[in-house]
């Protein structure tokens, strides 16, 4: 099968950085899908690990991408969520190979059925930032859906980012809180308004006198996504006293003491900690997923791709990556097709 991999770790501009190469087929068993994928979008984990970490062991490449749609092949002896012809939508594991590459092994428990009003690209965009979003939001935040009078507020930096897209509707058609979103340009606090924010503000500007300024002085809930250790003392400023802080970034370190003296909460999210551990809650992902596409043919969500850099090869995925190393992308990147 044709795929995107690299033998070591090396700057995007570097030709070897990513490449074309062949590898064998893999074999679906136990409760492994064999998707043949169709279409992928690039994430900010896509370029961490092709930075930083070699190939997998045993293996002579290392292949990334989380987020992938495509149609089961095959299926192992175990599975039973799924069957062959099934489309499907995903974000996969960290400590497997990924999904730059025409089939890809990915266990049923953390797939969903793709959305039905989607095509494949447009669906790619979706997996690992719903998954994140929903789970930071409902799974760590533990806000409630629904919409009572006293939802709070919710402040989203990083609104224009591929977390924030889903984030900022997640919040606004499933909750009743009030959502602030961050924003430094002109195009991404346009993109931030028509996903549903009710207000955009700059992070490159001070919080605290912005908040007041749209009358919304503290927020219960906040959710930094980029960033975290440049805004985090605006961060705890700007926290309502018993508040919560989501984080799902790497800042270098996060002292926790500053939030004492509001009581406030600090929540970590990452989407890859259930697969990673086999939690036995790790199905949840496969329902989240499903909840997601349904949500997206009722009209209630919307697909996030902004970028569409043609084929799945090497010197695409190169430039995908360069993009987002760039910070100045906004939504989603999607490739198709080999």
């Amino acid at each position: 099968m044709k795929a995107v991999g690299y033998k070591k770790p090396l700057p995007v501009t570097d030709a070897d950085s990513l490449l074309d190469i062949t590898l064998p087929d893999p074999v679906a068993k136990g409760r492994d899908l064999l998707v043949e994928v169709k279409a992928i979008s690039v994430n900010p984990v896509d370029y961490k690990v092709r930075g930083s970490s070699g190939p997998l062991e045993g293996d002579e490449y290392r292949v990334v991408g989380w987020d992938a749609t495509g149609v089961v092949k095959a299926v192992g002896e175990e599975v039973t969520l799924f069957k062959p012809g099934d489309e499907v939508f995903y974000a996969g594991s960290r400590v497997r190979q990924g999904a730059n590459a025409e089939l890809h092994l990915v266990d049923e428990r953390i797939v969903g059925h793709k959305p039905k009003s989607l095509d494949f690209a447009q669906a790619a965009a979706l997996p690992l930032t719903s998954l994140t979003a929903w789970e930071l939001l409902f799974d760590r935040l533990g806000v409630k859906p629904g919409k009572p009078a006293d939802a709070g507020s919710l402040l989203i930096i990083g609104g224009s980012g591929g977390v924030g897209s889903m984030m900022i509707q997640l919040a606004r058609r499933l909750t009743g809180m009030a959502v602030i979103a961050t924003a430094s340009r002109p195009e991404t606090q346009k993109w931030c308004l028509e996903l549903g924010a009710h207000h955009v503000i700059d992070h490159s500007q001070p919080l605290a006198a912005q908040m007041k300024a749209i009358g919304i002085p503290e927020a219960e809930y906040i959710v930094s996504l980029t960033a975290t250790d440049q805004h985090y003392p605006a961060l705890i400023e700007v926290l309502a006293p018993q508040g919560h802080l989501g984080v799902i970034d790497d800042p270098a370190t996060l002292d926790a003491k500053p939030l004492k003296q509001k009581a406030a909460a600090l929540h970590w999210e990452l989407m890859f900690t259930r697969s990673f551990y086999q939690t036995h809650d790790m199905a949840a992902q496969h329902r989240i997923l499903n909840e997601v596409a349904d949500l997206v043919d009722e009209g209630i969500l919307r697909t996030t791709v902004a970028h569409s850099f043609g084929t799945i090869n090497a010197a695409n995925l190169r430039k995908a990556h360069e993009l987002l190393e760039s910070g100045k992308s906004h939504g989603k990147i999607v490739l198709a097709g080999f």
